[in-house]
């Protein structure tokens, strides 16, 4: 659950850059937005590859053989 906290916390932190850039039309937050979104898309093909690890593991143990 470590990594849902850690998306809820960045879309936290990009809230007052958006407001900044869309309702007051600021650029540099605009600049901001699409740094705050490229980290964001890291994050989740980060979290992608973890899950499908965690999946590919259970998918293994289920697979093995049971040993005496």
């Amino acid at each position: 659950m470590k990594s849902y906290e850690d998306l809820k916390k960045m879309i936290a932190d990009m809230e007052e850059d958006f407001r900044k850039f869309y309702e007051k039309g600021n650029k540099s937050a605009g600049t901001r937005v699409r740094k705050h979104m490229a980290d964001l898309k890291r994050k989740a093909q980060d979290i992608r590859v973890e899950v499908q690890g965690m999946k590919t593991g259970e998918a293994e143990t289920e697979n093995k053989p049971a040993t005496e």
